[in-house]
């Protein structure tokens, strides 16, 4: 089975899963303004540098770094040596963000089960990204539908967004059973992506939060659904895609005779886990299918931040903030051999 397969259950946290959502929304907001904002300086900081519309110069060509078709050619001919075009951040950001809430999502065995470190980068997204003029819109995909929530600045609009994630009623594995035909079918990632290319005309910053499994093909050499429309919100935005993910997709432990159960599906298949070919193979199949996953994200022009729900989620978002400012404080023109 392709998807990832694995059982329903999930183990969260007991710490953060007993308290109330208002507590949680506490706890997550302390992360967030304490220990990121505590390394994470200046006015105007956010998770890309950027996105902005107003030149500023340009840099050398980094290759598997730098988008070609922010190309400098004018410098380049010039110089005889690839750069690429800097802008300026917008002072006033408008932010959307897509949340996965399907049914792959409603799984972990570690600190925090998927759907909650999706909450959590949300909040370290809206944390981060508020500011005086910056305004953030969401999406979030259920199992009923789309919720829209509009794009509004201030810290109240935030915790409402958050609280109504935390509030949503979980996702069930979908059943053959009758009445399911197309019109029953929930919203998958390509969809969400399709209406927020619909509605975000301003140019932004879109963040997307999800496993990115949705449509995800067997054959590596086909595109997933959602590539073309993440592609086409890349021309206009920067897009951040946060891939969510738990060690028991990547592998699995030797704890005998198991039921795995295909979240999106329903489907059931016993498994013998001791046999170490089979955790071998599943291993190999894991890591093919987070490539596939990787190499479309990179396809689409989109910046990859990917989180699990073993490691530290503040952690990671800095490491990945600090080395995109790193990227984009280089100096202008500078030249691998020394000064421009």
């Amino acid at each position: 089975m392709r998807r990832a397969n694995a059982p329903t259950a999930a183990t969260a946290d007991p710490g953060l899963a007993e308290l109330a959502p208002d507590q949680r929304l506490r706890r997550l907001e302390l992360t967030v303004t304490r220990r990121l904002n505590g390394l994470l300086h200046g006015q105007y900081r956010g998770l890309l540098p950027g996105p902005g519309s107003e030149p500023s110069g340009s840099r050398e060509y980094r290759p598997g770094e730098d988008e070609v078709r922010r190309m400098d050619w004018a410098v380049t001919a010039r110089t005889a040596v690839p750069h690429v075009r800097q802008v300026d951040a917008d002072r006033e950001l408008t932010t959307w963000l897509l949340v996965d809430g399907s049914a792959s999502m409603e799984f972990g065995t570690a600190e925090l089960d998927k759907r909650e470190l999706a909450v959590a980068a949300v909040a370290a997204v809206g944390f981060l990204t508020a500011g005086v003029g910056n305004r953030l819109g969401a999406q979030v995909l259920r199992a009923d539908g789309v919720r829209r929530f509009p794009a509004r600045s201030g810290r109240t609009h935030l915790l409402a967004l958050l609280r109504a994630l935390l509030a949503a009623p979980r996702a069930t594995a979908a059943t053959d059973g009758p009445g399911r035909g197309p019109a029953a079918r929930p919203p998958d990632l390509a969809d969400g992506l399709d209406a927020l290319h619909r509605i975000a005309n301003r140019r932004g910053l879109v963040v997307v939060v999800s496993d990115f499994l949705d449509g995800l093909p067997d054959d590596p050499g086909q595109t997933a659904p959602w590539e073309r429309t993440m592609r086409r919100l890349a021309v206009r935005h920067q897009v951040l895609a946060i891939e969510v993910t738990d060690p028991r997709e990547l592998e699995l432990p030797d704890v005998g005779l198991i039921t795995l159960v295909d979240p999106e599906t329903g489907r059931h298949r016993e498994v013998c886990t001791s046999d170490r070919g089979l955790r071998e193979r599943y291993a190999e199949a894991a890591v093919a299918q987070r490539e596939q996953v990787h190499q479309a994200l990179r396809r689409s022009g989109a910046t990859h931040l990917p989180l699990r729900t073993d490691g530290d989620w503040s952690a990671d978002i800095v490491r990945h903030v600090h080395a995109q400012r790193r990227l984009a404080a280089a100096p202008v023109g500078q030249h691998r051999g020394g000064a421009a």
